[in-house]
């Protein structure tokens, strides 16, 4: 079921997939939405209640002026106080939700009782060539019709095109360009305080060709936390995209300890 949160007149809205089980808070990453974890919840359905919010600018959430870290970590903890679960609940983030996630525990570690993240690293080192997000700069939010919106995608059109939304008179992209922009702009070069301020058990699933996070480091944010786990998966950055089943698994083995 959709659900909708307001927070400071801006609405934040979130899927519960329901079911019996325990909660889990699941946080997207960039350029995605909460739906991007319906095979997730689909999966786990007999033992884990998945609500996953539209991150601010993001699916059916408004957009809003500021997109750094605080005011991520501020639309979670909203959500999970409106929620009152009763408790501390584990936190799965892949990508951008896994900052927002190991924040998140680090900020509140009263609503965070475990961590689940997905290819996310905690130090950012500049790299040579082409940036792999100057697209976002002449990608349109909007366009007339929809064929025009996944032209406008490229590559990325067949991916995006079932959650394009109508606009207005047109068709809009699940995310802005310029927001994304924005949150990229935000992001600390160094996380690692961060990533060690909490002991809750933790979970990293890291995507072995992954362009994001190197096994150098990853094999780093394992060894110097302790309590973490570690699982690798055979596939680039987009981890619960390339290998749903590895992903799946990874992470009902993992909340299967708690």
């Amino acid at each position: 079921m959709r659900h909708e949160l307001k927070i400071d007149d801006r609405t934040l809205s979130y899927l519960d997939f329901g079911g019996p089980g325990r909660p889990l808070l699941a946080l997207h990453g960039g350029l995605s939405e909460a739906a991007a974890y319906t095979g997730l919840a689909t999966a786990l359905r007999d033992e884990w209640r998945v609500v996953a919010p539209d991150q601010r600018g993001h699916g059916d959430s408004d957009r809003t002026p500021a997109y750094d870290r605080a005011g991520y970590v501020g639309d979670a903890v909203a959500l999970l106080e409106h929620l009152d679960l009763g408790g501390p609940v584990p936190v799965l983030g892949f990508s951008l939700g896994g900052a927002n996630a190991y924040h998140l525990a680090a900020a509140r570690p009263d609503l965070v009782s475990a961590m689940i993240i997905v290819d996310s690293p905690v130090e950012f080192a500049p790299k040579d060539g082409p940036d792999f997000w100057a697209f976002l700069h002449d990608l349109p939010y909007t366009a007339p019709t929809r064929e025009e919106l996944i032209t406008a995608l490229g590559p990325m059109g067949p991916t995006y095109a079932p959650a394009l939304r109508p606009e207005g008179s047109g068709w809009r992209l699940p995310f802005h360009p310029q927001d994304t922009l924005a949150t990229l702009a935000g992001a600390d070069r160094d996380r690692w305080d961060v990533w060690l301020a909490t002991d809750c058990p933790a979970l990293l699933i890291h995507g072995l060709r992954s362009e994001a996070l190197s096994r150098e480091q990853a094999d780093a944010m394992v060894s110097r936390r302790p309590g973490t786990s570690y699982t690798a998966l055979d596939t680039e950055h987009s981890v619960p995209f390339q290998d749903p089943e590895g992903f799946n698994k990874a992470v009902r083995t993992f909340l299967a300890t708690l």
